[in-house]
């Protein structure tokens, strides 16, 4: 207590504390921001509009042994608890001090693992389980943990996400867990929300990767305005040591110069004059297993197997390769990773016993993330009918009700709009407003219930006389849906569109 009080005061954050006096000697071996999940001896954060009281209590008996606040709550808490040391802060300064505090609990973990951060409007996850699989492959056992959107490994928890970047008392605890395990690298994704709410002050990012930017998170919930999302973005490089930046991203210029504060700069590019990037690659083309392209980097040049669809994710793969660059990881071993690599969700292929019908399964799920999705799609899959059924979040991002209408109509035959995590937003009105954005012409359904959309989208796929590919978009490898201040399970969009193609098979065979 005493250092983290002697730490928050030099950062001038403290108001009080820590009190009572004695409360100095008191030592903690971690922190939580979740009742539900405290610990003996750790620091617990009282934080967020809808904290009450009966929460510190409910730590407090599960070993908890102090407790962090900010001073508008000092007095209440105090008489919930009041022989329970505390550290009391700045009203403005709690998302601070729970930063600087949780690493400091759990005992600055990151210095004992290399750590790759990785942000960007589309692309993080991708590029995290590339990354992640080539620092894997030639091992026996797991060399990377892993925090995004989709999942987290840590060595100890292996679950489901929540948030992109984790809150810092639990951020802390994933690297803490990864360091105890023996693991040497930690593959993270950096939100936009993580670098503007302080989630990740004090964490030392040996490389940081900016793959792009574009609008999106745009709400009165997450960023105002484009600049200031991607103002934050650019936070990343404050403390990293490497950066690693894609010159073909919009703002680029931008970009470079925020990383130029970084101790060293690796930039990365695809395309026919990708040359002036130390990083780069031509002509990326379909292969039987996903992508295949020709890299050159400093250290190496050659063809390259990248065992995901999707021309797009050559851009992701450079990306993992200029970060190996940093991390000195050999052209063999990039190239074993990448041929094996499989992200749950992430242009996911459904065959079905007609060779003309295709299902893909994709996080894609903003405007930038349409282009390429789409753009690759028409490539791959000429000729074919394209049907795609997707929605757009509750309570954020209220720009995607109007842009991915717009979007996904310049490629679509056929669009169903279903529900995607509505939060406390009616499914139906979020659908009324993405069908009034469709632009005149073009073919749309509302079917609010997703597993019926698939099934409606499978039976359009079948009656194509030219074959089609269903596009099932923003779920991915989800297992549950945001209901109110609920996550209700449900089924993946892979198992909803196989199950409809065998109830399809089933009629037809009857027939």
């Amino acid at each position: 207590m005493k250092s983290i009080a002697s730490l928050l005061r030099d950062h001038g954050l403290l108001a009080r504390g820590p009190q009572p006096v004695d409360a100095a000697s008191v030592s903690l071996t971690g922190a939580d921001c979740d009742s539900r999940f405290a610990g003996p001896d750790h620091l617990f954060v009282c934080k967020g509009a809808a904290f009450k009281p009966a929460y510190l209590e409910q730590a407090l008996e599960a070993g908890c042994v102090a407790y962090l606040c900010d001073d508008s709550r000092a007095d209440e808490l105090a008489a919930v608890a009041p022989h329970v040391p505390a550290l009391v802060v700045r009203d403005d300064g709690l998302r601070t001090a729970m930063a600087l505090s949780s690493a400091a609990c759990w005992g600055r973990p990151d210095g004992r693992l290399e750590v790759v951060g990785i942000t960007g409007t589309k692309g993080k996850s991708t590029t995290a389980y590339m990354l992640r699989a080539i620092l894997d492959a030639c091992h026996d056992t797991p060399q990377s943990a892993i925090m995004g959107s989709i999942d987290i490994f840590d060595g100890i928890e292996d679950a489901e996400s929540v948030n992109t970047t984790p809150e810092p008392p639990d951020l802390w605890r994933h690297i803490a867990n990864a360091a105890q395990s023996g693991l040497p690298y930690l593959t993270m994704e950096v939100s936009s929300q993580a670098l503007k709410y302080e989630r990740v002050v004090g964490l030392g990012l040996d490389v940081a990767c900016f793959l792009n930017i574009g609008r999106d998170h745009i709400s009165p919930r997450e960023h105002p305005s484009f600049e200031d999302y991607f103002a934050s973005k650019l936070r990343i490089f404050e403390q990293a040591r490497v950066a690693v930046v894609n010159l073909g991203s919009d703002h680029a210029d931008e970009v470079l110069a925020a990383a130029r504060r970084c101790k060293r700069v690796v930039t990365f590019l695809a395309g026919e004059d990708a040359a002036d990037a130390d990083v780069w690659c031509r002509d990326p083309r379909p292969s039987d297993s996903g992508i295949r392209l020709f890299v050159h980097t400093p250290s190496w040049e050659g063809e390259v197997e990248v065992g995901m669809a999707g021309l797009f994710n050559a851009e992701n793969a450079l990306c993992a390769i200029a970060a190996c660059e940093v991390l000195d990881i050999g052209q063999e071993q990039v190239k074993a990773g990448l041929a094996h690599v499989r992200v749950p969700g992430r242009m996911e292929l459904l065959r079905t016993s007609d060779p003309n019908i295709t299902g893909i399964v994709d996080y894609a799920h903003n405007k930038l993330s349409y282009q390429r999705f789409f753009a690759s799609v028409a490539k791959e899959y000429p000729g074919r009918e394209v049907i795609a059924v997707f929605g757009a979040p509750g309570g954020k991002a209220y720009e995607r009700r109007r842009e991915l209408p717009e979007e996904a109509s310049r490629w679509a035959d056929f669009v169903v709009y279903t529900e995607e995590d509505p939060a406390h937003d009616p499914v139906e009105e979020i659908c009324a407003q993405m069908a009034a954005a469709t632009p005149e012409g073009q073919d749309f359904e509302v079917i609010v219930n997703r597993p019926h959309a698939i099934g409606r989208a499978v039976e359009r796929a079948f009656q194509s006389p030219r074959g089609a590919v269903v596009c099932l978009l923003a779920k991915g490898d989800e297992t549950r849906q945001h209901e109110g201040d609920s996550f209700v399970p449900c089924e993946t969009d892979a198992t909803l569109f196989e199950r409809a193609v065998a109830a399809r098979t089933a009629r037809t065979d009857r027939g």
